[in-house]
């Protein structure tokens, strides 16, 4: 077993890694129930308070990414955290480098936002009778919020793994962090829906790209200290 473990090459190993935190997830859906139980409770509670009233592009822009980034939470620690809690952190610590479990871990939380955005975005266009103006550079905007949320927690939750109330912690942590990406996507996303020009959706384009490019270089830097330590 030990030999055939040596003989797996980066990608395989990040492969295998992600397959077993999906088949994990398929299992027991901790992740994925809490996501779609909050997105599905805060849109019935924003359809029965919003009920009847014309909201500007600025509030659903705002009200999206909120949203989004509240059920985030709800998901987004739990990869590290899984693996404190079901003692399983040592034996993945001997399995791989800490550059595969970095980009494990990274790809898995893209993964389970993404379905979190794609569960959300239509049930939101169609109950708030959203209208967007630029549809793809909107779908654009989701993704690179999306990577970029999944970028700052992926380091975040490994901070936070071995902490004793992990939750807070993370909410607290990565709040800080996430909040410029908040704005900006916020920006974005009101232009994509009609209000601001065409200068103010690529300056936001451009940092929106920039910020999980950045993010993810200084988490790579400061992961193996964080997972060793």
């Amino acid at each position: 077993m030990l030999s055939q473990t040596k003989e797996l090459s980066w990608a395989a190993k990040l492969f295998a890694l992600i397959v077993k935190d999906l088949r994990v997830e398929l299992r027991t859906r901790y992740s994925l129930n809490a996501l779609i139980m909050f997105a599905l409770v805060t849109l019935f509670a924003l359809g029965v308070t919003f009920s009847g009233q014309i909201l500007n592009a600025r509030i659903h822009a705002a009200l999206i990414w909120i949203m989004i980034y509240f059920a985030g939470l709800q998901g987004l620690s739990g990869g590290f955290v899984k693996e404190e809690e079901a003692r399983t952190a040592m034996a993945l610590r001997l399995y791989a480098p800490p550059s595969v479990i970095f980009f494990g871990k990274l790809l898995y939380s893209l993964l389970i936002i993404t379905i979190l955005v794609v569960f959300l975005f239509p049930l939101y266009y169609i109950l708030m009778n959203l209208e967007v103006t630029r549809l793809w550079i909107m779908f654009l905007v989701l993704f690179l919020g999306v990577m970029g949320l999944s970028s700052t927690s992926t380091i975040t939750a490994a901070m936070v793994s071995k902490a004793n109330v992990k939750g807070a912690l993370f909410a607290v942590l990565s709040f800080p962090l996430m909040l410029p990406l908040l704005l900006i996507a916020i920006s974005a996303t009101s232009v994509c829906l009609g209000a601001g020009d065409d200068q103010t959706l690529w300056d936001s384009l451009k940092i929106l790209i920039a910020y999980p490019v950045i993010v993810t270089a200084v988490s790579f830097l400061l992961f193996e200290y964080v997972w060793n330590n």
